[in-house]
């Protein structure tokens, strides 16, 4: 039973070194993507900005969500990108990020012509997938938090798109 553990210990202790090592890789492949909004400013012909849903409570973005709202709307403003992508979850007729996301825009001096919408970014490989192939990105900013960013200019890159953050 002691021999058991021992293996199932090992085992364990291997599993995280794998995942660890993944995620080493992903930081180290993309942290010279993330960049400031100055920075930002300075790259030509970027498509659009990429703002990745994150829940919405009635007809209001999460708090999460609102931050990235007005991260990417200032971004925007700034003339980073004269296009915004707001993809999110409209999986059912009750839930509605990408109409949340894009009301906020709009009464935050957005016009809605400059706004496109995701409805199926369920995930950020979707919202990405999407992007690339759905809306034709070539060179976008993408606007998430922190602790998936990494992923999110990661998954970019394999699709082939130009991708940065800044960050919130």
């Amino acid at each position: 039973m002691l021999k058991f553990l021992k293996y199932i210990l090992i085992i364990i202790i291997i599993i995280i070194l794998i995942v660890l090592g993944i995620n080493l890789f992903v930081i180290a492949s993309t942290k010279e993507n993330i960049i400031t909004e100055d920075e930002a400013k300075q790259i030509k012909d970027i498509d659009c900005i990429i703002i990745l849903g994150a829940g919405v409570r009635g007809n209001k973005p999460s708090p999460m969500l609102e931050d990235r709202l007005l991260q990417g709307i200032e971004l925007y403003k700034k003339g980073v990108a004269k296009k915004i992508i707001m993809s999110g979850d409209h999986g059912s007729k009750d839930y509605d990020e990408v109409n949340v996301m894009k009301n906020f825009a709009i009464e935050h001096g957005v016009p809605s012509e400059d706004i496109f919408m995701d409805h199926a970014g369920f995930s950020s490989y979707e919202s990405i997938y999407r992007a690339k192939e759905i809306f034709g990105v070539e060179k976008a900013i993408i606007v998430t938090q922190k602790y998936h960013l990494y992923r999110s200019l990661y998954i970019a890159q394999k699709f082939g798109i130009e991708a940065w953050r800044s960050s919130i």
